[in-house]
């Protein structure tokens, strides 16, 4: 595009094998349409292929299936990758680079450790960016004092460990991880060992200060002595019950604000927001939004980074990446985030809990990209501040970065108890935040709601994977954990369907119909328990009871069957180790595809229905950060953790006994009939509760297991009965 000046900040590419894709998924199609012809010209007309109900009850799960598969395409039809240019974009915006707002958000100290959240806050003030344009805002939902103290220890640390981090380019810049890495060996090879051995002082020093705070409970009264602002604790109640609390640790507007080799450092401010048992706080959104109005007017940074405190900045070149997409001369003006993958550093070889999310991140976002737009999924976001506001979008004025909201540096333009008041509970009400402005409240996902309501005003998002993680954080480390976590995601995506917010309906005219059915399938991952409980218990049931219900592999019809089956799952299987994945992590992806549908988004519906009806309020559930020894231990064996009562793992218990029961109840039969129980047309049902059986294996594992990650017995007891009795019900209809 001729010279420099005018060359693109970043370059998007297609897909390559796009047209063969497409032929490759019209032919499943055509084998699935004629799936539903044989349903529907096949229907039972003789009492020995049982009930009416249970054809047609196939059919509509057939048909659902079918149906949702064709949703999932949106994500794969149009898949686009980007490159950015942060060489062409320090050529020409280096004086003019915008302010940028870092939020870190953390809500329970006994989950969410202190040091691993100042780790997150060490690792983004250490950015490779102008640090006098770079604020970070750490905001503590629990009010915790030993938080505080975390913070303030990281605030004196920083001072030599930014300093360290720009000398030797180091990556990551989060110091534990740092520090685990091979990059500190090379730094010892490279004659530096004085130097990595005097800042590791420091770390060790410092961790073991803030472990001797979080071991006791409370801050010392010599520490507390020292520093004054501990007094804002005493009026502190509960984490449900307290004043606001604020506090700017690193202040820009003071000559204190540089670190140990003299150069300025980031803005630092701590903020807990009031809280009251009287007032609904909106869990992560009210912490988001409390953040917004504080930080607008401290530093009013045009662009905000937002990121869970277990989530560290793993690449020191993120911002520059995102600004070359915001302030690209011909494209930048249209864009309102920029959404990077959510990745995890202690994910197992073979992903036990299927926590990667692989596919979601390197092959369904890439094409929700390409249909105009990523989903907002809660943390490694870059914001336009003024998209979050409830700007529309405009096409006719072009945005001028070098206009920054900047901190006045001859003195303080903000007082504290003017900013407390911007957090206080009854600060929104009778105004727009949490609806027009800020994160939207309501729902358990207020990300992927107020993601979807910014693309609504005409905005679009970029995804943006580069080759280096940008953000790395803790995968759950128990079956019960990610269950848990998936059942929120998908509750909260199943109210959007249901919301004013819905796409679709809401969404046309105002997205593209494929970015409508891009949404559609994360939408309907709660709706999806009820047609796999089907397929996973009624086949099982009528091959037990001797009732047909697929063709016979010698007819014409089984061709279909045969096909989508084998094409659908031998696609999968080479998608998921093109982005990288094991043949055991695709069937462990698989049995956790099979765990989500028939437990957390089973809860998902049960919840959502009962939030409907008036009976409850939206909960938000936070995932543990920390791992007992023996779970971490078995995790890492890949062993998988059950030890905890729970609903879920009744049900899950209860279906793979079922199967069990049902699978050698058959071939019990067929030997007592001297035949072989599962030829002709049953031996589709047969090969189906044999896979079922196989994925369920680490529920007979945990049944059998003596460790304390067994299966409770208690579970075990009830999950056999429910067993029993469907086997019994279902034999006398």
């Amino acid at each position: 595009m001729g010279g420099d000046g005018h060359a693109p900040l970043f370059e998007t590419t297609r897909g390559r094998g796009t047209v063969v894709y497409r032929v490759f998924a019209s032919t499943i199609f055509l084998g699935i349409c004629t799936i539903w012809a044989y349903r529907v010209s096949h229907a039972p007309s003789e009492p020995e292929h049982g009930p009416l109900w249970v054809w047609f009850g196939l059919l509509a799960a057939e048909l659902w299936f079918g149906l949702y598969w064709v949703l999932t395409q949106a994500c794969r039809w149009s898949l686009v990758y980007r490159r950015t240019f942060k060489d062409r974009l320090s050529h020409r915006y280096e004086n003019d680079l915008p302010g940028v707002d870092i939020f870190v958000c953390t809500a329970d100290p006994t989950i969410e450790p202190p040091m691993m959240v100042i780790n997150t806050v060490l690792s983004v003030m250490a950015y490779d960016y102008p640090p006098e344009k770079m604020s970070v805002y750490l905001s503590d939902d629990a009010g915790s004092d030993i938080t505080y103290y975390a913070l303030l220890e990281a605030s004196q640390f920083a001072k030599s460990w930014i300093p360290f981090c720009r000398k030797f380019k180091v990556e990551p810049r989060s110091p534990a991880a740092y520090f685990q890495s091979p990059s500190s060996d090379r730094l010892c090879a490279n004659g530096e060992e004085e130097e990595l051995l005097a800042i590791k002082k420091l770390f060790e020093d410092m961790k073991n200060r803030i472990a001797t705070a979080y071991e006791l409970g409370r801050i010392s009264e010599d520490i507390r002595s020292k520093h004054q602002e501990f007094s804002q604790w005493d009026s502190y109640t509960s984490r449900r019950d307290h004043d606001t609390f604020l506090e700017i640790l690193i202040d820009r507007t003071t000559r204190k604000a540089v670190d140990a080799k003299g150069n300025v450092l980031p803005t630092l401010v701590y903020l807990a927001r009031e809280k009251r048992p009287q007032y609904f706080h909106n869990f992560k959104a009210g912490a988001m939004n409390a953040l917004i109005r504080v930080s607008s007017a401290i530093s009013n940074g045009r662009i905000i980074l937002n990121v869970d405190c277990d989530m560290y900045s793993n690449s020191s070149e993120s911002i520059r990446d995102a600004l070359c997409f915001f302030m690209d001369e011909e494209k930048g003006d249209e864009i309102a985030y920029v959404q990077f993958p959510q990745s995890f550093e202690n994910v197992t070889k073979n992903d036990l809990y299927s926590s990667s999310l692989r596919v979601i991140s390197e092959v369904e976002f890439h094409g929700l990209d390409g249909q105009g737009g990523v989903l907002y999924i809660g943390s490694g976001c870059f914001h336009r501040r003024d998209t979050l506001c409830g700007k529309k979008i405009s096409r006719e004025v072009q945005t001028r970065w070098s206009e920054n909201g900047r901190i006045d540096e001859n003195g303080n333009n903000y007082k504290p108890e003017e900013l407390k008041k911007l957090a206080n509970c009854s600060y929104e009400e009778n105004t727009e935040w949490g609806r027009k402005l800020g994160l939207k409240y309501g729902c358990p996902v207020e990300d992927v709601i107020t993601g979807l309501s910014i693309q609504y005003r005409g905005w679009r998002s970029i995804y943006f994977n580069p080759e280096r993680n940008a953000f790395l954080g803790v995968a759950p480390t128990t079956l019960l954990q990610s269950l848990v976590q998936h059942k929120r995601w998908s509750e909260g995506d199943f109210q959007i369907l249901l919301s004013q917010y819905s796409p679709a309906w809401h969404g046309v005219g105002k997205i593209g119909p494929g970015l409508m059915m891009g949404y559609l399938p994360y939408c309907l991952w709660a709706a999806n328990c009820l047609p796999t409980l089907y397929y996973t218990i009624i086949p099982s049931l009528c091959l037990f009871k001797g009732i047909s219900l697929f063709p016979e592999v010698t007819s014409p019809w089984f061709i279909p069957f045969g096909y989508v089956i084998f094409c659908k799952y031998a696609y999968s299987l080479a998608e998921y180790l093109r982005t990288g994945g094991t043949v055991l992590g695709w069937w462990n992806d698989q049995r956790m595809w099979l765990y989500k549908r028939t437990s957390s988004y089973l809860f998902a519906v049960i919840d959502t229905v009962v939030k409907l009806l008036g009976f409850s309020e939206t909960a938000f559930v936070i995932t543990s950060k920390v791992a007992e020894e023996g779970v971490a231990r078995r995790y890492e064996q890949e062993m998988m953790e059950f030890g905890a009562v729970s609903p879920m793992f009744t049900v899950l218990t209860a279906l793979a006994l079922l199967n069990l029961a049902c699978f050698l109840g058959t071939a019990l039969k067929g030997v007592m009939s001297g035949g072989a129980g599962f030829s002709g047309s049953m031996s589709l049902q047969a090969t189906l509760c044999a896979v079922l059986i196989v994925i369920n294996l680490p529920i007979y594992h945990g049944i059998l297991r003596k460790d304390e990650g067994k299966m409770p017995i208690s579970t075990t007891v009830a999950s056999v009965v429910v067993a029993v009795s469907a086997c019994t019900i279902f034999a006398s209809v």
